[in-house]
């Protein structure tokens, strides 16, 4: 059944997550802060763009957000012109954005007070996963309003799944980042390894690959980093800014990540080295310019 749907924000992520529900058949309106981006993104797929995060939520039964972090989202759910202010009773609001397990938990309660559902539902996969409809989707929330909109996120998405109540979906996305620091770490260490040793890279790991070192990291980004490209995904910037929420809630539940730590540390380097936009995997290129 087709349902009116908003999407606010038009990123790398949030274009393409749009476009799928606007070729599932439902109709989508559409804010971005850039409004001309809202425009050519209606333009292209026969969507609306409203003018405010109110007005895209107006009638609305499920209302997606992929912005950049908490301040961000609490601007367009409880800020001026925010989707909270017109969204109608029973509709539920399902938010994208990588932020704290606190503010998802604060949305929750002002939704609930509305007569509201909210969602925390951060996703991985990257630009590509987005554009491909193989997201997976983390989600936090009430059990019913997570069964009414997992078939409209399944559109964009191959797993999706809820972890608990309202926070959940948040905190394991801190999990598959503490996992990813640590990962693409060590596989730019092995690669550079590899390439002072004087090995064919690509060749160890066509090898190592089929053993216990197998990882997506290793499938998807050896060979761009063996090759010196940084231009896949997800910026360096925004990993730091997701780091350091992990941070902040690790200091909050008094564990000690320190390998996270350093990676955090590692990836100011590379912002230092002008690579704020390269993908995470740029790791390597602090290597190569140490001794």
């Amino acid at each position: 059944m087709a349902e009116n749907v908003a999407f606010i924000g038009l990123g790398n992520m949030g274009w393409p997550m749009a476009g799928h529900l606007a070729k599932a058949g439902h109709h989508v309106a559409v804010y971005n802060r850039s409004a001309d981006k809202a425009a050519r993104w209606a333009a292209e797929h026969g969507g609306r763009a409203a003018a405010s995060a109110a007005e895209a939520a107006q009638g609305a039964a499920f209302v997606f957000a992929c912005v950049g972090n908490d301040d961000d989202l609490e601007g367009v759910t409880v800020g001026p012109a925010g989707a909270f202010s017109t969204m109608a009773r029973g509709a539920v609001f399902v938010d994208h954005t990588t932020a704290s397990a606190g503010i998802a938990r604060r949305l929750a309660a002002v939704a609930a007070e509305h007569g509201l559902a909210f969602l925390d539902a951060p996703v991985s996969g990257g630009q590509a996963g987005a554009q491909n409809g193989a997201l997976t989707v983390m989600v936090g929330g009430e059990a019913e309003a997570f069964a009414r909109a997992e078939p409209l996120i399944r559109h964009f998405s191959r797993e999706v799944r809820l972890l608990g109540p309202s926070g959940a979906g948040q905190l394991t996305k801190m999990v598959n980042q503490i996992c990813i620091a640590g990962l693409v770490e060590a596989l730019a260490e092995g690669l550079r390894f590899a390439e002072v040793a004087g090995l064919d890279g690509k060749a160890v790991v066509e090898v190592i690959s089929k053993g216990a070192a197998q990882s997506w990291q290793m499938e998807n980004r050896a060979g761009t980093m063996i090759d010196g490209k940084f231009d896949f995904g997800f910026a360096v910037d925004w990993m730091r800014k997701d780091l350091g929420i992990v941070a902040d809630e690790a200091r909050r539940l008094g564990v000690s990540l320190p390998v996270t730590a350093l990676v955090d540390q590692l990836y100011a380097e590379v912002q230092a080295m002008g690579g704020r936009r390269w993908d995470t995997s740029s790791l390597i290129a602090r290597l190569r310019r140490k001794p």
